[in-house]
Order: C-alpha cells, then structure tokens, then sequence
C-alpha cells in the first residue's frame, strides 16, 4: 500500500469532521493546495461529500492554527506556511507525512537539542520517585522490544520515556514539548524511519540519562540526553534520499 492510500486510510477510521481535516490538512501542508489558493465550505461540503456543518467545523479547526483565513466575500483563504502554529502536534504530523519530511526532521532536531538535554538537567534535580521509577521502565521496555524498534511496543516506552523527562524537569514550559516529541517518534515508525533493531548506543544513552536523573547529576544527565538527541538527527540524515538533501537544512 502506498503512503497517500494508507493516509486516507487511517484518516478514514476517524471521526467524520476529524477524516475530514486530516486529508484536507495533509493537502495543504504538502502543497496541493498551495498558499493564496481560495476554497470554500460548500466546496468541501461537495469534495468530501459531507455537511457544511462538519466543512465549516473542519474550517474553524484550520483557522485555529493559521493555516487559513476566513473573510466574508472572499471566503476561504490558505496562509503562507509562516502564519502556521509550527509547533502544534497536528501540523507535525501532517508535515511528517509530506515531502518535506527530512527538512522539518533537521528543524524538530535542533528544537530538541535545545529542550531535551536542558529537561534532563532540571530532571536530575526535579524528578519524583515514581518519574525516575518511569524513566527505568521505559528504558527496560525499551530493550526488551529493542529487536523490533519499528515496532508500537518499542515506541510506546520511548514515547513514555521522554514524556516522563520532560515532566520531570519541573518547568511546565518544557512539559508542553512532549506532544512534539511524540509526534517525531511516531512519525519516524510511521514513515519507516526508525531500524529493524535499536541502536545498542541509543539504548545505553537512555540507560545513563535515567540513571544520571536517579543519581541527582545534572551534568551527566543533560551530556547524555544531548548524545541521544545527535544521534536520532544523524540517523535519520543517513535515511534521506540524495535529492532531498539541502545545504540550507542542517542534516
């Protein structure tokens, strides 16, 4: 099955005004409906074969993340990607599922290399009993599921353990960041990105940041987390197609 089928696939499983902002989301991020294009809730309504309630619904929804403007008598215009929420968890994953994905993969790699290794500082001094309880668990289950990494098993506890480092941190600023890094995760399964078999180095790398955080060392803890954040960015840049390779995007 091919990327796009099994795009409207998935979106076909959810809820009517849901399917229909996903594909519809989809098509303006990748470009087919590119920026200054006009459509309109009828127009929708007509190509999704659904009420104008749910097209306005859809509309109201990607309004709400800059994506498209809404005046009356001009109807239904699509903003330039620098208007977009960037960071809201929806816009990444249709990013992800598009032919940008390398580029927005560098661009939530330097994101990260700026927020994780300083989450897992603050963690070191922050963490609960019960979070540094977590962050061993995910780092077990990690490796017990290590020999199929492309796997839901594998990438629950990997999206469990850097949820539960960004919350020990102590910065509820930081916290919000765990949707996004569960959104590059995700899409590096979804998008087979991710190997067959873990990286020994990316297991033993979660391994340190966990005991780092247990131990109470900052230094350790953020040094350790920053080598995991380098080596998912070199592994991906590894995967990328020569063509889509830019020197203006940091690999």
């Amino acid at each position: 099955m091919c990327e796009t089928e099994a795009m409207v696939d998935s979106a076909e499983s959810l809820p009517l005004h849901e399917s229909v902002l996903e594909r519809l989301g989809a098509d303006i991020t990748s470009g087919v409906i590119a920026p200054g294009a006009r459509i309109s809730s009828d127009e929708i309504a007509t190509r999704f074969e659904v009420s104008r309630t749910v097209a306005r619904e859809v509309v109201r929804v990607l309004e709400s993340l800059g994506m498209v403007s809404t005046r009356r008598r001009a109807g239904i215009t699509v903003l330039d990607p620098g208007q977009w929420h960037a960071l809201d968890p929806k816009l990444i994953r249709w990013q992800l599922a598009g032919p940008n994905r390398f580029a927005q993969l560098a661009w939530l790699a330097e994101l990260r290399s700026g927020t994780e290794p300083l989450a897992a500082g603050l963690a070191a001094t922050h963490a609960t009993p019960e979070q540094c309880a977590s962050l061993t668990a995910a780092v077990m289950g990690m490796s017990a599921t290590s020999r199929a990494a492309n796997t839901a098993a594998y990438l629950d506890h990997d999206v469990t353990f850097h949820a539960t480092l960004l919350a020990a941190s102590g910065n509820p600023l930081l916290a919000v960041f765990a949707p996004i890094v569960r959104e590059v995760l995700t899409g590096r399964t979804e998008h087979e990105l991710m190997p067959a078999q873990a990286n020994p180095q990316a297991l033993q790398l979660h391994a340190a940041v966990a005991a780092a955080v247990q131990a109470g060392d900052s230094a350790a803890a953020e040094a350790a987390m920053r080598e995991i954040v380098t080596e998912s960015a070199s592994a991906i840049a590894c995967l990328q197609p020569p063509a889509a390779k830019s020197p203006a995007v940091p690999g």
